[in-house]
């Protein structure tokens, strides 16, 4: 399976979709902001980056851009509960997957996984 970082502000919610995603036999690495994440990727070999666009120190935006541009082969999925931040990753089109609505059910955001790593 895959090896995946989530990257999200939120505790309990990066812990939540990492339980899930690890039910579904991935390995998963969570880090708490943007400029955490990317160390991390620094760190190890990702096939997903699953991020929080809206988050202190740096958000999802700016990590997706420096990600890509350090990891060209990074698949790239964002989550947000606001609109105007979807509105934001619009200029990310090529990079990114999907951004995936805010809140999701478990088999949403297993699905958005799936997905994305056969994209």
């Amino acid at each position: 399976m895959a090896r995946i970082l989530i990257t999200e502000d939120e505790d309990s919610l990066r812990s939540f979709v990492a339980r899930a995603l690890r039910l579904d036999g991935h390995e998963t690495d969570e880090a708490a902001d943007g400029a955490e994440g990317l160390e991390k990727l620094k760190d190890g070999v990702y096939d997903l980056l699953l991020s929080d666009i809206r988050m202190p120190v740096m958000d999802g935006i700016e990590l997706a851009h420096q990600a890509k541009d350090a990891f060209p082969g990074l698949k790239i999925l964002l989550m947000t509960g606001y609109a105007e931040q979807r509105e934001r990753a619009d200029d990310l089109a090529e990079k990114i997957i999907d951004v995936v609505a805010k809140p999701f059910a478990l088999p949403d955001i297993r699905k958005a996984v799936a997905r994305a790593l056969v994209a």
